[in-house]
């Protein structure tokens, strides 16, 4: 079985990604981008769909131990993994160079740092989600090429290999100071070969570069480690030749260990626009935030009625949801999905969150410019036609469309961030247009505070006539819907906190009925959704509670792995992560709390 979520780490080259476990085993790598088909899927299978292990030899019947220690190189992608064993010990550099225009590659260097070692590489290369086994040869000059259809692989090291039980093995003895690289590297099958690569220039090349692309983080407040380790992962995460940041670069990990709540997290959500350019600004990323704002513009233009929820990584709208019936799935939780069925819900929210993104470009000086006053206009047209409407909310449910609070509070902002552009000559509307959004707004306001909020408990609600609570709620009050002092939002914060806390004292996103079918249309239960028990925090100490905002954000962030990254969920009752990983959601959350944290110590406005 695969190992527990938080066993493992982060590689990648800002197209794609690996994740290596603690027992030296790459178990899950999309190859040539994110969303593209795994050749490595144990994470969601058996051995038999594909894994790399480089690790101590041991009896194949017995586990594979894992790393005596592992850690990043200073502030960087480059994983260095070390194995204690009686006769000596050795480490193995995994890391994935930034590729630009060329062949991927992931290269693993092996090196001896004491006594003598036996190691093991074993290479089980399977296409398609682990279905497809493909043709391996040896060429003539030595190299290992695995072709299946349209893709290849190719292995290239010193290290002599042979080939059992369709796996590729290498047995090494090393000494301290010898050194074996493995590269691995992805090529259509029609193109000629890739570039034989360099292990030595590749490392030294890839650490100059996150070096150097760390040393531009402006935060130097307490958090500075959590911080910078968790923009690192959002860099990790960035398609680099659009700009798109992935949700994760995993699929069907599961929000319910053992359940159906598997989604497949490989795309850009819209919901995650505002909250990410903000991270990225107030971190001194100006480049990377106009990459993602520029993304934005690209994906949403010209289509102001379709506007989706997410969309693929260079902007493609068709992210249609299949089932892998042949993978038994992570600790089988089944099914194990590709695709995403909820690009097609309506969610209202998403017109706040783009526009919200273009007001604060424009704030910082990023200039969007025309193109993007002119959809932001023709976006608000839209939603004047549909604000009223049922949807299926920020948590894409897949039960009855209702009217969520939160999806009412994000149309204010869109028409309220509207006026805002037009009073300031950003854009120019007909003769009455703006007077009559002046009025939506009106109208909106008075729908939600009428009709969304419960005065017998002083909050608001998840829906209209609900009586369930939302953690989402909790984001009223950075809108600027309502002053955070007004008796309804510290209501409101109080009943979520003390409704939706698990025993532990996180936050989940809404309750859950079990075996049964919720009001999200889904059965099963799932773990506290970190990014919301971020946003506590951030409410907390909004409100004057600040002793509870920094322990909470203490709490919070001992749940990351031992590498400084988090899942998109805590499972309260088996005390581990759950859900996709690295999750940059959870991440830009952490960044914004911890932003936040430090303003309102030091007597500034948090943004």
């Amino acid at each position: 079985m695969p190992a527990r979520i938080e066993d493992y780490a982060l590689i990648g080259d800002m197209q794609t990604a690996a994740l290596v476990c603690r027992d030296g085993a790459v178990d899950w790598t999309c190859l040539p981008r994110f969303d593209s088909d795994a050749v490595f899927t144990h994470l969601l299978g058996g051995e038999e769909h594909g894994y790399w292990r480089i690790g101590p030899a041991h009896r194949t019947d017995d586990p594979a131990p894992p790393a005596t220690r592992r850690r990043y190189r200073s502030d960087t992608l480059i994983l260095e993994s070390e194995w204690d064993t009686p006769t000596g010990t050795f480490r193995v550099t995994d890391f994935m160079p930034p590729r630009g225009g060329a062949a991927p590659q992931l290269i693993r260097i092996v090196e001896g740092l004491a006594g003598t070692v036996e190691v093991r590489s074993a290479l089980r290369m399977r296409f398609g989600y682990g279905r497809v086994v493909p043709w391996v040869t040896t060429t003539g000059d030595g190299r290992l090429q695995a072709v299946a259809g349209p893709d290849s692989l190719w292995l290239d090291t010193d290290a002599p290999t042979y080939g059992k039980d369709q796996t590729t093995y290498a047995d090494l003895t090393l000494h301290a100071g010898q050194q074996v690289a493995f590269a691995l590297s992805w090529q259509p099958s029609h193109l000629p070969p890739p570039l034989v690569p360099d292990p030595a220039t590749a490392l030294e090349t890839t650490e100059k570069f996150w070096t150097a692309w760390a040393g531009h983080c402006t935060y130097d407040g307490p958090y500075r480690e959590a911080v910078l380790r968790s923009l690192i992962t959002l860099k990790a995460l960035t398609y680099e030749p659009t700009g798109g940041i992935v949700a994760a670069p995993t699929t069907s990990l599961p929000e319910d260990i053992g359940g159906s709540r598997n989604w497949d997290y490989r795309y850009t959500w819209l919901r995650d626009a505002a909250i990410t350019l903000s991270s990225l600004l107030r971190t001194g990323y100006r480049e990377e935030a106009r990459a993602w704002c520029a993304w934005l513009i690209r994906a949403v233009a010209g289509d102001a009625e379709n506007l989706q929820i997410m969309y693929g990584i260079a902007g493609e709208r068709e992210l249609g949801e299949a089932e892998l019936d042949w993978l038994p799935g992570y600790e089988n939780s089944v099914p194990v999905r590709v695709g995403n069925g909820a690009a097609d819900q309506l969610q209202l929210d998403v017109y706040g969150e783009v526009t919200q993104t273009l007001h604060t470009a424009r704030t910082a000086g990023l200039g969007p410019g025309e193109t993007a006053a002119h959809l932001q206009v023709k976006l608000i047209e839209y939603l004047e036609t549909v604000w009223d409407q049922p949807d299926e909310g920020i948590w894409e449910i897949r039960g009855p469309r209702r009217h969520f609070v939160h999806s009412k509070v994000m149309a204010w902002t869109a028409v309220d961030r509207t006026i805002a552009l037009i009073e300031s000559g950003g854009a120019t509307v007909k003769p009455g247009v703006l007077e009559r959004w002046r009025t939506l707004r009106a109208t909106i306001h008075t729908d939600v505070c009428t009709k969304g909020y419960d005065p017998s408990r002083n909050t608001f609600t998840q829906s209209y006539g609900s009586q369930e609570l939302d953690a989402s709620l909790l984001l009223i009050a950075q809108t600027g819907f309502l002053p955070v002092t007004d008796p309804r939002i510290t209501g409101t914060i109080a009943a979520v906190q003390r409704e939706l806390s698990t025993p532990d004292g996180f936050l989940l996103r809404y309750p859950t009925i079990g075996e049964a079918t919720g009001s999200d249309g889904l059965t099963g239960d799932e773990g506290a959704f970190l990014a919301c028990s971020f946003w506590l925090a951030d409410a907390l100490a909004m409100t004057g509670r600040n002793e509870e905002a920094h322990t909470l954000m203490e709490r919070l962030l001992s749940l990351r792995n031992d590498l400084g990254l988090l899942s998109e969920e805590w499972d309260p009752r088996l005390k581990r992560q759950a859900g996709n990983v690295p999750q940059a959601f959870s991440h830009v959350a952490m960044i914004e709390t911890a932003l936040t944290l430090e303003a309102l110590a030091a007597g500034r406005e948090a943004a």
